[in-house]
């Protein structure tokens, strides 16, 4: 009876072992303490807490990631159309003389190529998203870039500097401005969208989450200008002021060039409407650029944050490997003398112990 006693416990102390190796294979193969969330018992709460936040760190990096792709794209943008300006309110605009009339043609044609050139800048996108259309992602914020030279807004700055003359310059550049800050249908060459005082002209920034209560502003709209205040001579807005100086410039020709002294005063307006558009551009890059910086330092400050979480809760699921295979082994040792000794106390009889 004592023998089978103790063949019964030493069975029961193999199947223990048996469950152990099983146990300690599985962790080394897979290099997790359980595949069943509800075997971590007290450690439960707090590894679903830290899978939870590591979510929702995950979620935020993952949104600011998308947000500086498309803050860049913008730039790019930004940063052509203020070569642009620059390029004809230092260069173009400043050589416009009332003498120098044969000129006049070539620079009309620059102008009107940059005019096209600017509306396929505002309709850049990024991951198939137009950049400067607001909330209107899949509508091009200038329907027809191509068609700028002869839109409404440039067909009624053409109409304004054809009846220069007679000292009524200052009038002219006040119509040029009025006409590039119309949003009535027929005349704006931004969406319909972007012209609605309801929708695109009400609308705020795009922006996004950066943090729990951190919205951060990005977006930039077509038609008016994001963190940039334009100053000067002005429409309020950089891309209206480019657009209005460069359907002014092209606009002018021999007839305007008549009256010397009205023809100077517009060509200082278009000058003066260009830098505004610069410096506005300017300052839009330099903001753009501020948020750029402050995105990606919630990014990496988020991926700091969750590497450290993600320790924490490996602590919990995870085993550590070497340590395991120690235990493996010494349990597979263990589980191979427990099956000698049974085999051995299995071969005993009372004939092998008589003289």
């Amino acid at each position: 009876m004592t023998g089978i006693s103790l063949l019964g416990r030493m069975t029961g102390d193999s199947a223990a072992l048996r469950l152990r190796l099983e146990t300690l294979t599985r962790q080394a193969s897979t290099g997790r303490r359980t595949d069943q969330v509800g075997d971590l018992a007290a450690q439960l709460p707090r590894a679903l807490t830290l899978r939870g936040e590591i979510g929702r760190r995950d979620a935020y990096a993952g949104a600011i990631g998308e947000a500086l792709g498309r803050a860049a794209a913008t730039g790019t943008a930004l940063q052509r159309l203020s070569a642009i300006a620059r390029e004809f309110a230092d260069g173009a605009a400043i050589k416009l003389d009332p003498n120098d009339t044969a000129s006049l043609p070539l620079v009309a044609a620059r102008a009107r190529a940059a005019m096209v050139e600017v509306g396929q800048l505002l309709n850049s996108r990024s991951g198939g998203e137009y950049l400067f259309g607001g909330s209107d992602f899949a509508n091009p914020p200038v329907p027809d870039p191509e068609g700028l030279p002869a839109s409404g807004m440039a067909t009624l700055i053409a109409g304004a500097v054809a009846t220069l003359g007679g000292g009524n310059a200052a009038a002219v550049v006040a119509a040029t401005r009025a006409a590039a800050m119309d949003d009535g249908a027929g005349v704006t060459p931004f969406s319909a969208f972007l012209s609605d005082p309801a929708t695109g002209l009400a609308e705020p920034r795009r922006s996004v989450p950066a943090g729990d209560g951190q919205a951060v502003a990005y977006g930039i709209a077509a038609n008016r200008n994001g963190a940039a205040a334009s100053a000067g001579e002005t429409t309020g807005s950089w891309a209206r002021d480019l657009l209005r100086g460069l359907a002014s410039i092209a606009s002018l020709g021999p007839a305007q060039a008549g009256s010397p002294a009205d023809f100077r005063a517009l060509a200082d307006g278009i000058r003066q409407g260009l830098k505004s558009a610069a410096n506005g551009l300017a300052d839009e890059q330099g903001a753009l650029g501020l948020v750029e910086q402050r995105l990606q330092a919630a990014q990496d400050r988020h991926g700091i944050i969750t590497d450290t979480l993600k320790t924490q809760l490996a602590d919990i699921e995870e085993i550590d490997l070497a340590s395991t295979l120690t235990r493996l082994q010494a349990t597979r040792t263990a589980l191979e003398a427990s099956y000698s000794a049974m085999g051995n106390l299995g071969s005993l009889t009372l004939v092998r112990y008589l003289p």
